[in-house]
């Protein structure tokens, strides 16, 4: 695939009364990057999940820089990841 912009989703859940530390150790993994991505964001949601999702420009299969997983102590299974490629505005 030619270069874009290519998003990728890291998303993990808290162990239960952990959330805040996810939210926080997930907060500062993304600003120690290898480089600065186009764009990126941090999200939660109910049953402490967090979501960060980080935007590069560069072709699908690029090697870009990732979040790691956190210590297994900290949540209740492997970090979940996935990768997509922009096609543009939905409209409106």
């Amino acid at each position: 695939m030619s270069a874009g912009t290519i998003a990728l989703m890291w998303e993990a859940r808290a162990t239960e009364g952990r959330g805040a530390e996810l939210l926080e150790w997930a907060r500062a993994r993304a600003g120690e990057l290898a480089r600065p991505p186009l764009r990126s964001e941090l999200l939660r949601a109910p049953q402490d999940r967090v979501l960060v999702v980080t935007w590069w420009e560069g072709a699908y299969g690029d090697e870009l820089p990732e979040l790691p997983e956190p210590d297994a102590g900290i949540v209740t299974r492997p970090v979940h990841r996935w990768r997509f490629e922009s096609l543009g505005s939905a409209g409106r």
